[in-house]
């Protein structure tokens, strides 16, 4: 190329790419302008997006809160509903331990309350004859105090003491033939340590004359108080629910060491630990443990 021509051509060329250079500009300036733009609605969306969520956590916060109140108002409405059925049902189990025990059972007889000649025990059983004096005799018991008369009889041979059954059950009309005969043999004396008809523990079913061997079948305070075996008693049958009618200076019949009556075991540890009487309790107090007759 001539010389006086280049000068022209860069001058052209120059001209031109500061052209370009100027229109690049100008849309990277309107490129960014629209970036701007849109990052600041982007940002507008985030804050408010952010705010949204925000408010959306809060109130589910706050819903997660009355939902656990409510659950704790609800466990505590059930805790006490069920506490409510427990009650209930102890209830219905003691009303319905009540309506099957006998309440006669732990009735104050001896010249007290009365048993008329149509009273019997709901279910009498016989009492085996190894555990009775006469073996040739049949001695029965209600059934429910068996176990814990059998388990008195089977403990005392495990601990080397020698116990048999004399008498048990005995109804109104066995109770009037023996009166009978007591009063043949003793008169009034009788009245001092045999029942009336009908005011005898005996008519129960609940209720034994111990002796042993060396005592026999004819009843004195000496020789079976004296014993082992009434020691042995007076120590231990307040486990099997047995305590002693006639204890010595009582005062409805004479001292009578081999008379024991079943009235549970909870009342007859009651008893034992405050060392009182059966007839020495009020009716009411007494009547409170039915329930537990057979516990």
């Amino acid at each position: 190329m001539k010389p006086h021509l280049l000068v022209p051509v860069l001058v052209i060329l120059i001209s031109a790419y500061v052209g370009v250079l100027g229109f690049q500009r100008n849309n990277l300036i309107k490129e960014n302008g629209v970036l701007n733009t849109g990052l600041a609605v982007t940002k507008e969306e985030l804050a408010s997006t952010t705010e949204r969520l925000n408010a959306e956590i809060a109130s589910l916060q706050n819903e997660r809160f009355n939902l656990r109140l409510e659950l704790d108002a609800q466990t505590n409405r059930v805790g006490a509903l069920s506490d409510q059925v427990g009650s209930i049902t102890g209830a219905v189990n003691t009303l319905t331990k009540l309506s099957l025990t006998d309440r006669e059972l732990l009735k104050k007889y001896s010249k007290i309350y009365f048993l008329n000649e149509n009273y019997f025990p709901k279910k009498l059983l016989f009492i085996d004859q190894k555990y009775t004096f006469d073996p040739k005799k049949d001695e029965q018991i209600l059934d429910g105090v068996l176990p814990y008369l059998e388990q008195l009889l089977n403990d005392a041979v495990s601990a080397g003491i020698e116990i048999r059954i004399s008498s048990s059950y005995r109804s109104f009309e066995t109770q009037i033939d023996l009166k009978s005969a007591y009063k043949v043999t003793y008169g009034s004396g009788a009245n001092v340590f045999s029942s009336d008809q009908g005011y005898s523990e005996h008519q129960l079913g609940t209720t034994v004359d111990f002796t042993n061997l060396k005592a026999g079948s004819v009843f004195s305070d000496s020789a079976f108080a004296k014993s082992p075996a009434f020691q042995w008693l007076k120590d231990n049958a307040y486990k099997y629910g047995f305590e002693l009618s006639y204890p010595a200076n009582n005062s409805y019949y004479i001292y009578e060491p081999w008379h024991w009556r079943f009235v549970g075991r909870t009342l007859a540890k009651k008893l034992y630990d405050e060392n009182k009487n059966f007839y020495d309790l009020d009716q009411r107090e007494i009547d409170q443990y039915l329930v537990s007759f057979f516990d």
